[in-house]
């Protein structure tokens, strides 16, 4: 059987993204603990998830390709993962109201066999809008903060929250597609 590429992953956003690159690969979701380790930059934390998941995946599918990824909103040096409830969401974007964080998603691509053919992690800064109360509880009665890093969603209702942006637009969707068509074309697996 020939290889295929495998996404390690669930989320709709980045199902959406590869499709964009890619027509043939199929999804086989990891089960990875998401929680940073003490001490962990935001960088080492995406690198260490996208290779985890990848690698949980490769277990099952040795003879394909895999791709994981994860992302995370960082702070004053602090990851916001995703929020568990609403309260939770309203402080995130409180936090987040007037300022700028950076958005980091890792990713990594194993060859079949295990190999890692990439790594990378990607930064993308993201600066609010300042945000009074009413609008911050208008965002998070929409349902759109859950599951999603940071309590938001750039390719949503979340667009209306930012006043700028510095870096890849897909990144903080959840997987950079300049990098990643790169990691896929120098494997072999992408023709454009």
């Amino acid at each position: 059987m020939r290889p295929v590429l495998v996404l390690a992953s669930a989320s709709p956003r980045r199902h959406e993204l590869l499709g964009w690159l890619v027509a043939d690969w199929v999804t086989d979701t990891s089960a990875v603990d998401e929680r940073p380790l003490p001490q962990e930059t935001a960088a080492d934390l995406v690198r260490r998830l996208a290779i985890a998941k990848a690698r949980e995946v490769e277990s099952r599918r040795r003879r394909d390709w895999v791709l994981g990824a994860d992302t995370v909103v960082e702070i004053d040096g602090e990851v916001l993962g995703k929020p568990v409830d609403d309260a939770d969401a309203t402080a995130m974007l409180g936090r987040l109201a007037g300022r700028e964080h950076r958005v980091s998603t890792g990713f990594a691509l194993l060859a079949p066999g295990g190999a890692l053919s990439a790594a990378e992690v990607v930064v993308t800064r993201v600066r609010f809008r300042p945000l009074a109360a009413g609008a911050i509880a208008a965002y998070v009665a929409s349902g759109e903060p859950e599951g999603k890093a940071g309590g938001y969603a750039i390719q949503g209702r979340g667009a209306a929250l930012i006043e700028r942006i510095d870096g890849s637009l897909t990144n903080v969707i959840g997987l950079p597609l300049v990098e990643v068509g790169l990691a896929l074309r120098q494997a072999g697996l992408l023709d454009r």
